[in-house]
């Protein structure tokens, strides 16, 4: 399809819980803010008005905005009390959450022409604006509660979202997923009609994750050039399996040169658990906690390590496996997100069937094993994530848009 909305369409974006600027690795902040914050900069290059609307972090009662790029604002309204709040607490405060942004927009005289929701929070708010507004809405859920209820250890998502996500399922215009193991979660799930959803994958900033020098990475990190270097980047979440990783850490301490970095997390120090868990272990010497890092500089960590390893319960996606793949990095992933649709066994890295940390523990050691001895390892890696530009990914997304505003309309 070669269709593209006029240039005029203004599109609202929501994502409530989460700014597309928050800091990336802490709570209830990861891929999500990446994908909303450069899906809507890519749209507003292309003349289409993106309004985001965001909870202010600090509570102001008053919007907030300020601008995210060409054609696109951040709105950041009112939801609950100051600092962090649960995902499920922000739920009551959804209603009045949606009459600041009501307010906002009669005071702008503003009329929107699609609805994008991001999460389930951001969905019910979407809600009240399809049926208000009388436009189409596409929900994008990211994670599915359900799914995550199936796969993570010892958490249970509320009744209220699993209640929210099937309703939204029944009564968005559209859906869409990041990867068909999501529609398939949507179909078994929710009971959701294969021909309400569309799948548009993630993207990743080809030109901000690139190959850089092995060695000069390493130097700046300090790092030694003959250090076996495996890297995890994620939130401290029990389902992103991190301490699968420290168990198989355990089990290669003794492989030579070995170093876990582990970037994430809320500030510089390391986390209590992790850490002591690290120590528990006796692999406290070889761990360092690099705590939150600038998405611009993690080209460095992923170009410095000899592996990314995923580990999670649990993935819509898997952002950072783009990102660790377009700087050459091989990923060692369990099967979730899209992982087995990118990465090549024995080439650009290793899927698991499962998470034990003995079976990780042997797919790091092959990959450590045979770092540096495949010639064209980090072209072939990057090479397999070169159709996952941003640039695509808005134009697959537009397409989308198109065909909901036109079905919408008849």
């Amino acid at each position: 399809m070669n269709r593209s909305i006029p240039s005029h369409r203004r599109i609202a974006m929501l994502s409530v819980h989460s700014s597309p600027l928050g800091r990336l690795g802490s709570r209830d902040t990861g891929g999500m803010s990446v994908y909303v914050r450069s899906l809507a900069r890519e749209l507003g290059q292309r003349g289409h008005p993106v309004d985001i609307f965001t909870r202010h972090p600090e509570g102001r009662s008053g919007p907030c905005v300020d601008p995210l790029g060409h054609n696109v604002r951040l709105i950041q309204l009112k939801a609950g009390d100051n600092g962090y709040s649960r995902p499920a607490d922000l739920y009551p405060h959804l209603e009045s959450f949606f009459e600041s942004l009501e307010r906002f927009r009669a005071s702008e005289a503003l009329r929107y022409d699609l609805i994008h929701s991001h999460y389930w929070l951001s969905g019910r708010v979407g809600a009240w604006a399809q049926r208000e507004w009388g436009v189409p809405h596409a929900v994008m859920f990211h994670t599915l509660g359900a799914a995550k209820n199936g796969a993570q250890p010892g958490e249970e998502e509320p009744p209220v979202r699993l209640r929210t996500e099937a309703d939204l399922a029944r009564t968005c215009h559209r859906i869409v997923a990041a990867t068909p193991r999501e529609r398939r979660d949507l179909q078994r799930l929710y009971g959701v009609d294969p021909q309400r959803i569309r799948v548009v994958p993630c993207g990743v900033d080809l030109d901000l994750f690139r190959p850089l020098d092995r060695e000069v990475s390493r130097r700046k990190l300090d790092l030694d050039r003959h250090d076996a270097v495996v890297l995890f980047v994620g939130r401290f979440s029990p389902i992103k399996g991190l301490e699968r990783l420290l168990e198989a850490a355990a089990l290669l301490r003794d492989y030579p040169g070995l170093r876990l970095v582990i970037v994430g997390g809320e500030g510089p120090e390391a986390p209590p658990e992790p850490s002591r868990r690290a120590a528990e272990l006796g692999i406290d010497r070889l761990t360092r906690f690099a705590g939150q890092v600038d998405h611009r500089r993690l080209p460095e960590f992923y170009s410095a390590a000899d592996v990314l390893v995923v580990p999670s319960h649990y993935e819509s996606f898997g952002l950072v496996c783009l990102e660790a793949l377009a700087c050459g990095t091989p990923v060692v992933s369990t099967a979730v997100g899209v992982m087995e649709d990118i990465i090549v066994p024995g080439e650009t890295g290793c899927v698991l069937p499962d998470g034990s940390p003995e079976l990780l523990a042997r797919c790091l050691l092959g990959t450590l094993r045979g770092a540096g001895g495949n010639p064209g390892a980090r072209e072939k890696a990057r090479a397999s994530v070169a159709g996952f530009s941003w640039s695509r990914v808005a134009s697959t997304m537009l397409e989308q848009y198109t065909e909901l505003v036109e079905e919408f309309g008849r």
